[in-house]
């Protein structure tokens, strides 16, 4: 129970003795002497000296703890605005081609709420590719504030006009840059485009698997042996390498490249899910690797700020998915995809409305049925008489395997639109 030491119970403690206070007589101000120099009565020696600066002790402990805490979290704020600066920096696109593309896209209106359109391009180049053709060609139509994306394929053989006047596919565009594919989806479309994202296939398989995997519903057993696919009908949850075969096949596709073009989309719409499910804890590993997979005009403050509002939206996010309606045409020796002209217009309609674009039934409003310049598709190279040449062709965007949800006696709510 006692300090050996001391004789004092143990865990006792007894305050020192107070020492004598000191006449309660203000100290001088420095150089306040009396008239012979000396001090004056009731100040010491130490309190005569002038005041040369400041002293930490005199400062509250309360205060050095707000002035500790200001600078953790200004050298926290600043590592942050260094590492999002660094991830805009690898995945901004950059030198004459972010000028070009600047030009080429629309400039929103300052702090606007409005719908935006979103050129997506998928490129599957490999290291040892000089030069590339886009692969996957998508126009995503985003309305931030009523959670609703619109997702359409534009075939990549797409039978178009090039700036040059002459006959080629529509992604043969990529071959002059990202300025000159915006250009040529917008005329194709009839809107303006306000954003560019190019996605790198092989970038898309980190992203999956810092995802913990996407759940796709696969609407057919697939055995592709040059994809190295082998994978049941029904929903399927895909790790990275798996969801980059899916994204491939196409040769025991139903569909052909209709088929992979649904399948594409059904990646991005599961990745944009996930994305928005994601922890926060667990959202800078996916940025990282998002960053690593894409090229776009967007900064990432951008794309956080978009996430955060799609989350807080009550209705979560509903995502149309479909392709632009085109059939399979053969033309001079090669092998084009041709466009139904009338159904087209009617899909960037419904569209541009916010309507599911593959809901044939949905009631068109006036604004954009008087909207000429929609689906116009002013540099087509397609025949415009074109219904005998669908008839007989081999291949349209309609044969593509239904998914489960598809199939009668099931509902998926809204045509064309994702099980919530």
């Amino acid at each position: 129970m006692f300090d050996d030491e001391n004789n004092e119970p143990q865990g006792a403690h007894f305050a020192p003795e107070e020492p004598a206070e000191k006449d309660d007589v203000l100290p001088a101000a420095a150089g306040d002497e009396g008239s012979d120099g000396a001090p004056l009565e009731g100040m010491s020696d130490a309190d005569a000296e002038p005041k040369r600066g400041f002293s930490l002790k005199r400062i509250p402990l309360a205060a050095k703890v707000l002035v500790v805490l200001f600078v953790i979290v200004a050298v926290v704020v600043a590592a942050g605005a260094s590492w999002i600066a660094s991830l805009d920096a690898t995945m901004s696109v950059s030198g004459e081609e972010r000028e070009e593309l600047n030009e080429a896209l629309a400039t929103p209106e300052p702090a606007s709420t409005e719908p935006f359109y979103v050129l997506l391009i998928g490129s599957d180049a490999r290291k040892s590719d000089t030069v590339s053709r886009s692969d996957t060609i998508m126009l995503a139509r985003v309305d931030i504030d009523e959670g609703v994306v619109s997702l359409v394929s534009v075939p990549r053989d797409t039978m178009i006009y090039t700036e040059s006047g002459y006959i080629d596919k529509i992604n043969s565009a990529y071959l002059n840059g990202p300025a000159a594919t915006v250009r040529a989806v917008s005329e194709f479309a009839g809107v303006d485009i306000t954003h560019y994202v190019e996605v790198n296939f092989t970038g898309v398989k980190n992203v999956v698997d810092a995802l913990g995997g996407i759940t796709v519903d696969v609407p057919e057993n697939i055995d592709d042996y040059k994809a190295k696919l082998k994978i049941s009908a029904g929903e399927q949850v895909l790790d990275g390498e798996t969801a980059l075969k899916y994204a491939r096949a196409r040769y025991a596709v139903t569909g052909g490249d209709f088929g992979r073009a649904r399948a594409q989309r059904q990646i991005v719409e599961a990745i944009a899910k996930k994305v928005l499910e994601t922890s926060p804890i667990d959202l800078p590993r996916v940025i990282v690797e998002l960053a690593e997979s894409i090229e776009t005009d967007l900064f990432v403050s951008d794309i956080i700020s978009y996430a955060l509002t799609l989350q807080q939206n009550a209705d979560g996010l509903t995502i149309y998915s479909a392709t632009v309606p085109s059939y399979a045409y053969d033309a001079g020796g090669a092998s084009y995809v041709a466009t139904m002209f009338d159904e087209w217009r009617a899909m960037m309609q419904r569209m541009d409305a916010g309507l599911n674009p593959a809901d044939e039934s949905a009631a068109i409003p006036e604004e954009q049925l008087a909207n000429e310049r929609l689906g116009s598709a002013a540099n087509s190279a397609s025949p415009r008489d074109y219904e005998y040449l669908v008839a007989i062709s081999g291949l349209t965007s309609d044969d593509v395997a239904m998914k489960r949800a598809e199939k009668p006696g099931m509902s998926t709510g809204r045509p064309g639109e994702l099980i919530k």
